[in-house]
C-alpha cells in the first residue's frame, strides 16, 4: 500500500513538474525579445509563468479529484465528517505562497538591478521649483532605468534627447543636432533615452525591448539599453494623454553601424539645407518666394501680383 502511495505521488509530481517546466519556456505570450535587458524580464516572467502552471494544475487537479471522490452517492443522505480545521495543512498553504512570493521578489530585485535600476547615477535634481510638490526626502529620486552594474559610470554609445507632447515624440540627437519623429540606433550599442514631456503625462513603452518609463512635466527620467535585433519596433504612449492617445505612436529603427551612420548624414544634409533654404527665402520679397507654390496651384502671376498687394494693404 505505502509502495503504492509513493508511486501514485510521483506520478502526480512528474504530470505537474513536466508541463510546468515546458510551458513556462514555451508559452509564446511575450513579443520578440531584441535588447539585452528584455533576456532579463522574460526570465523572471518565464519563472512566473512555470510557478502559475503549476500551482494551476495542483489545485484543478485536486478539485477534479475531489469532486469524484467525494461525490454524492445515490441514497446516502449522511452528513459529512465534521472537520474543524488541519493546523500542519494550513501552515503548509500558508507557507509555500509565502516562500514563492519572497524567491520572486528577490530575484525580480536581481533584475531591476541588472537592468540599471538602482543605478545611483541615474538620479536627477528636480530643481527648488519641483520641490514644493515633493517629499524632501524624494527630490533626487532616481527615474527610470541607468547604467547595468557593470557599465556604471562609464557613457553610453548614442544619447537621445525624447520628449513628449499630445500627440507625438519628438527625438532630438545632441551630437549631431537632428531633430525627427522616429527613432534610430545602431544595434549592438547601449542608448541613453532622457525622456521628458511637454505637456502632460505620458508614458515611453517599447514593447519588444521590455522597457516602460513615464514622461512626467517638469522632470527628467532617462532609460538605458542595448539594442540586439535590426529591424523595426513600434514605440508606443501607454500613459492616457487625451483625446487622440490612442494615435500617439512612433518607429524605432535598429540599424547596422553603417546604415546608421549613413542615415545621420542624410539627416544631417536635409537640416543644412533646409537651413540654406531658409537664409535664401529671407532675403526674397513675398512674390518672389510665393511663384513656384502658386505654379504649382495654378495660380498665374497677375492674380499672384493682385494677392500680394491686397496682402500689404
Amino acid at each position: 500500500m505505502k509502495k503504492t502511495n509513493t508511486i501514485i505521488i510521483v506520478a502526480v509530481a512528474i504530470a505537474i513538474v513536466l508541463p510546468s517546466l515546458w510551458y513556462g519556456q514555451n508559452h509564446g505570450l511575450l513579443p520578440i525579445a531584441a535588447s539585452e535587458e528584455a533576456k532579463s524580464v522574460d526570465s523572471i516572467f518565464n519563472l512566473m509563468m512555470t510557478v502559475a502552471t503549476a500551482l494551476f494544475l495542483l489545485i484543478q487537479g485536486v478539485l477534479v479529484y475531489t469532486a469524484i471522490k467525494f461525490r454524492r452517492r445515490q441514497g446516502d443522505e449522511t452528513d459529512g465528517p465534521n472537520i474543524e480545521g488541519n493546523v500542519p495543512l494550513e501552515i503548509v498553504w500558508t507557507a509555500i505562497p509565502t516562500i514563492i512570493v519572497l524567491v520572486i521578489s528577490i530575484y525580480s530585485f536581481e533584475v531591476y538591478n541588472e537592468m540599471g535600476g538602482l543605478d545611483p547615477m541615474s538620479s536627477h535634481d528636480p530643481g527648488p521649483q519641483q520641490l514644493v510638490a515633493l517629499d524632501p526626502s524624494q527630490k533626487d529620486l532616481a527615474l527610470g532605468l541607468g547604467a547595468s552594474p557593470e557599465n556604471q559610470g562609464k557613457e553610453p554609445y548614442l544619447n537621445v534627447n525624447v520628449n513628449g507632447i499630445q500627440y507625438a515624440w519628438i527625438f532630438t540627437y545632441p551630437d549631431t543636432g537632428v531633430i525627427t519623429g522616429e527613432l534610430h540606433v545602431p544595434v549592438g550599442k547601449e542608448v541613453r533615452l532622457n525622456l521628458s514631456a511637454g505637456d502632460v503625462l505620458h508614458a515611453f513603452w517599447l514593447p519588444e525591448f521590455r522597457i516602460k518609463q513615464d514622461a512626467i512635466p517638469g522632470r527628467e527620467a532617462e532609460i538605458r539599453f542595448t539594442p540586439t535585433l535590426v529591424g523595426t519596433y513600434p514605440i508606443i504612449c501607454a500613459e492616457l494623454c487625451g483625446a487622440y492617445h490612442g494615435a500617439m505612436k512612433s518607429q524605432l529603427f535598429v540599424q547596422s553601424e553603417e546604415d546608421y551612420q549613413k542615415w545621420v548624414e542624410e539627416q544631417t544634409q536635409v537640416a543644412n539645407a533646409n537651413n540654406w533654404d531658409r537664409a535664401v527665402a529671407s532675403n526674397l520679397s513675398d512674390r518672389e518666394f510665393l511663384a513656384p507654390y502658386a505654379e504649382e496651384m495654378g495660380i498665374n502671376q497677375e492674380t499672384l501680383a493682385q494677392l500680394t498687394q491686397l496682402h500689404h494693404h
